[in-house]
């Protein structure tokens, strides 16, 4: 037997007003959570169509061929941003006025396979054995209403397509929970002369992998309460009278403990290593997840946390540098200073939901922005007074000069016990594509990047 997809109704209303202007198909992501019984969509949005295809009749021939499957993936890179842990891209959909044919489903099993990708190799974290590997492809008739709905089991490249259950239900996400956490994060990542050739993006993956294993391994506070990880979430809370719990607009309060010190059985051996630079993130960040009330599992709370801690952290990094480098940063000399600020996160409620999406906010970025980045992503229309800031700007400042020091790493990639004290440098090399040395300064809420030049 497939799966089962609990649908909130207003997704099927959403799929049922999209109008194809008579364009061959309309396509788009479905966005939920997995669980191991049962997968839950609460959200569809279309993938926004490009500038040039905005101009009329004369596309309305094209064929599925024609889809943009570099358009449709980056869309879904974006749109994953904008999850807060426990959300994920689902899978895909399309409509057409045509029924399901062996074109639409092998269009859609390749664009199934495609945003899997797009979305998850930029990721801190792998999946487990536990996590649910299919993903759904639905074809939505817009002349007869009938929808054709498979899954695909996106770890298996030769996987063929399963059956599944499209079920609707009426405020599906009205009482899920939400988890809510500020992590305090000192991140040191040296680079060594030898990785010069690597963009400073690559060069911080690198480093934010050494401390995307210290939050996978840290222990998790509940309410305070350390719990076992296959208790029920709810479990102590008061019943309702027909037995149910009662969950509706709970929030749970979560605290990471990290472990600083290696056991005594664990030997490291200290070496002394020639940098070029290195890159220090220290501040907090606030973190949000959201889980289904029907008995969620602790381990199900802890690990959609853990991701949007390292989501969070390795998207923003990744939204600055896209920013330098789209806007050209020019090289500055070794006596001037450079500010940089990054991202501060923004949450946004989704009616009739406790569940909240998020975006990233630049300090020179107006509220209106945000909501045509929303409009455009998730083809939602929010009001601007509906705007969380869940961060404050700090502005941290970076004095540069040159200066030659060496930094002490760890042979097992613990962080080093003395970080290097030396001025800051900003330098980016564009002309051979490659950045060769960067800063950047503070999370809205309190990152800062310093970066050491040699």
């Amino acid at each position: 037997m497939g799966r089962t997809y609990i649908v909130e109704e207003t997704v099927g209303q959403y799929l049922s007003n999209i109008n194809l202007q008579e364009k061959a198909f309309v396509s788009g992501l479905l966005i939920g959570q997995c669980s191991s019984q049962k997968d839950y969509v609460i959200l569809a949005t279309r993938t926004p169509p490009k500038g040039e295809q905005n101009e009329g009749p004369k596309h309305s021939k094209a064929r599925l061929d024609n889809l943009d499957e570099e358009w449709a993936t980056e869309h879904a890179h974006q749109v994953s941003r904008m999850l807060p842990g426990g959300l994920l891209v689902l899978g895909v959909f399309i409509i057409t006025a045509l029924e399901m044919g062996s074109e639409f489903q092998n269009t859609l099993r390749r664009l199934v396979f495609a945003v899997e990708k797009s979305v998850s190799k930029k990721r801190l974290w792998n999946f487990t054995e536990e996590d649910v590997s299919e993903r759904v492809i639905l074809h939505f008739c817009s002349s007869t209403k009938k929808i054709f709905c498979r899954t695909y089991d996106i770890h298996d490249p030769k996987s063929s397509a399963k059956p599944a259950d499209w079920k609707y239900q009426n405020g599906l996400s009205a009482s899920w929970l939400s988890l809510e956490c500020t992590v305090y994060i000192n991140i040191h990542v040296p680079l060594s002369t030898t990785s010069a050739s690597y963009t400073l993006e690559k060069n911080t993956k690198n480093g934010l992998a050494r401390w995307a294993k210290q939050i996978e391994n840290g222990i998790y506070l509940i309410n305070g309460q350390v719990k076992d990880e296959d208790c029920d979430l709810l479990e102590g809370q008061k019943k309702s009278s027909r037995g149910t719990t009662q969950a509706a607009n709970h929030s749970f309060d979560i605290r990471v403990l990290t472990q600083l010190l290696l056991n005594s059985d664990h030997r490291s051996t200290a070496m002394v290593q020639i940098c070029s630079g290195s890159v220090n993130l220290k501040g907090a960040v606030k973190c949000r997840a959201y889980i289904h009330s029907n008995k969620p599992k602790v381990k199900d709370a802890v690990q959609a946390m853990k991701r949007d801690i390292l989501n969070t952290v390795a998207d923003r990094c990744e939204i600055l540098f896209e920013d330098l480098l789209l806007n050209e940063i020019p090289e500055k000399k070794d006596s001037e200073k450079e500010f940089h600020i990054l991202p501060h996160r923004v949450f946004v409620p989704i009616p009739g939901s406790t569940v909240m999406l998020c975006d990233y906010k630049f300090g020179d970025e107006s509220a209106e922005e945000i909501r045509d980045h929303f409009l455009e992503m998730l083809d939602r229309m929010i009001q601007i007074e509906d705007l969380e800031i869940a961060e404050e700007i700090n502005t941290a400042c970076i004095s540069s000069s040159m200066d030659t020091e060496a930094s002490l790493d760890n042979t097992d990639d613990e962080q080093p016990k003395q970080p290097i004290k030396t001025t800051i440098v900003l330098k980016i090399q564009q002309n051979i594509g490659v950045i060769a040395a960067f800063a950047v300064a503070a999370l809205a809420a309190g990152i800062s990047f310093h970066y050491f030049s040699d």
